[in-house]
């Protein structure tokens, strides 16, 4: 399927409704900081109305001491029948008090002196004690004058202070209103400038081709960490995309491989079959010796195709087993049940493991299986002399970080000229009655694994010696390099019977 040279941007469904981000931060911030100004501007006001009333009983509390003396001469006046000297004290008191109200009672309570603003005479005055109180529309201060016998109040009106802080909240509301357009437009600007890397990489991403994948995004570093993080999140994407893609490529390559290697490989014996089918229909009435012939025929080729298939099988598993699936395992353990079921179905050779348990390693356990399994049926099967039994010798031991697995036989040995193609695919003996991929299942494994596999003569010289190293658990473990043992058996085989 040809794949589209763009990717389509996919439309949300909320798309009618969506905003920039520019926009909808330059919306916030209009809205937030009308609130922030109300806010800071509320704790001004208060603060400046403490500083005012501050100021107001400092200047009560000064004027009263200054204006003591002057009122001191008033009384003892009025109480002199002076009257001419109180009319002049007055006057200085008055002017000495500018826009404060003053007050002076005598001792029997009367009025002495009286000016400037105060409150109505029905508001009662508390007890003298030089210390600001309030009064409906006033500040005052009290002041008992003991040696004159009287005593003085000096008011002063709440109207400049409420006037004042009247000022204020009004600044402050004109402040408020003007943030929100400065604040918005100015978000606005500032948001576009710092989403601009954001929109390069929107850009680079839409433009980018499918087919290119991971390798095809480039993305220089804009200094903005959430946008060089996106972009890393993203280069991430691409490469599990392309990952995947591969993976997914490989498994439909491996379907292929299966399906061709299965009906090319099945056709001889399905044919050789077909032929001892017909020769039974042709002739029910075959001697029992022949007939009996053509059905351990049948059998035979019964037998090998399950074997073939089953090894197909497994090996298009081991192209495509995943990380995840390989777990920590004994190997001691496995190769021990491995010796023990080869023994089952071989009761005609002789197999003996000397190792322990404890080798711990890291692997698929279905395949490991399969690699002992395969190396010891074919020391069974191959490695004995004609006309005796397999003796079959296996060891298991740790050296360094791995652990070293044997399987010695006491056959004919194999050629040095021919140990490296014994793991190739579908080669086999011509006596063999195997399907040719049972070492070729042990070299997939044995690299499936990180490990290796070799051959060499047996210890004496005598047989033959199969050595598997695998890399012990807590190692470094790498990932095989080669996926594609199904599909170039497929290849080599075709090349080879072509």
């Amino acid at each position: 399927m040809r794949q589209p040279k763009q990717m389509k941007q996919l439309k949300h469904p909320k798309q009618g409704r969506q905003m920039k981000l520019s926009t909808r931060l330059a919306l916030w911030v209009a809205l937030t900081v009308p609130l922030v100004v109300l806010a800071l501007g509320a704790l001004l006001v208060g603060l400046v109305g403490h500083d005012l009333r501050q100021q107001q009983n400092s200047r009560l509390r000064t004027l009263a001491v200054a204006l003591q003396p002057d009122v001191r001469s008033v009384l003892n006046a009025a109480q002199n029948g002076r009257p001419n000297v109180e009319r002049l004290r007055n006057r200085q008191v008055l002017s000495a008090a500018l826009d404060a109200g003053v007050l002076v009672l005598d001792n029997q309570g009367g009025v002495a002196l009286d000016g400037g603003p105060r409150p109505g005479a029905n508001v009662p005055l508390p007890q003298p004690t030089g210390t600001p109180v309030s009064l409906p529309g006033f500040r005052a201060v009290g002041v008992s004058l003991p040696g004159a016998g009287g005593t003085l109040w000096v008011f002063s009106p709440d109207s400049s202070v409420n006037t004042q802080l009247a000022t204020v909240r009004t600044n402050v509301l004109f402040a408020a209103l003007a943030a929100v357009p400065l604040a918005g437009l100015l978000t606005l600007a500032l948001a576009r400038r710092a989403t601009r890397s954001l929109r390069t990489l929107a850009a680079q991403a839409s433009a980018l081709d499918p087919s290119g994948g991971a390798a095809a995004f480039r993305h220089d570093a804009s200094g903005v960490t959430e946008v060089d993080d996106l972009a890393t999140a993203l280069r991430t994407v691409l490469a599990r995309y392309d990952e995947q893609a591969t993976r997914t490529g490989e498994a439909l390559e491996t379907a292929r491989a299966f399906a061709s290697a299965a009906s090319h490989e099945l056709r001889t014996p399905l044919m050789s079959m077909q032929t001892n089918l017909d020769v039974l229909a042709a002739h029910p009435d075959l001697p029992v010796g022949e007939r009996a012939e053509v059905v351990t025929d049948l059998r035979v080729e019964h037998g090998r195709l399950l074997e073939l298939l089953t090894a197909l099988r497994t090996l298009a598993r081991g192209d495509l087993v995943e990380a995840d699936a390989f777990t920590e395992l004994d190997l001691g353990e496995l190769v021990d049940s491995c010796v023990a079921a080869v023994g089952r179905a071989r009761p005609e050779a002789f197999l003996s493991f000397s190792g322990g348990y404890g080798v711990r390693v890291r692997a698929w356990e279905p395949g490991l299986k399969i690699l002992v399994t395969n190396l010891l049926t074919n020391a069974a099967v191959h490695g004995h002399l004609p006309g005796r039994p397999a003796q079959v010798s296996v060891g298991l031991v740790v050296v360094g970080p791995e652990a070293v697995l044997t399987v010695d036989d006491r056959g004919p040995g194999i050629p040095p000229q021919r140990r490296a193609e014994v793991f190739e695919r579908f080669v086999r003996g011509a006596e063999s009655p195997g399907s040719g991929l049972g070492l070729t299942l042990v070299a997939q494994q044995a690299a499936l694994h990180g490990g290796t596999v070799s051959v060499s003569d047996a210890p004496g010289g005598a047989g033959t010696r199969f050595l598997v190293r695998l890399p012990l658990s807590g190692t470094p473990f790498h990932e095989p390099t080669q996926r594609n043992w199904l599909t170039q058996t497929l290849n080599l085989h075709l090349q080879t019977r072509g």
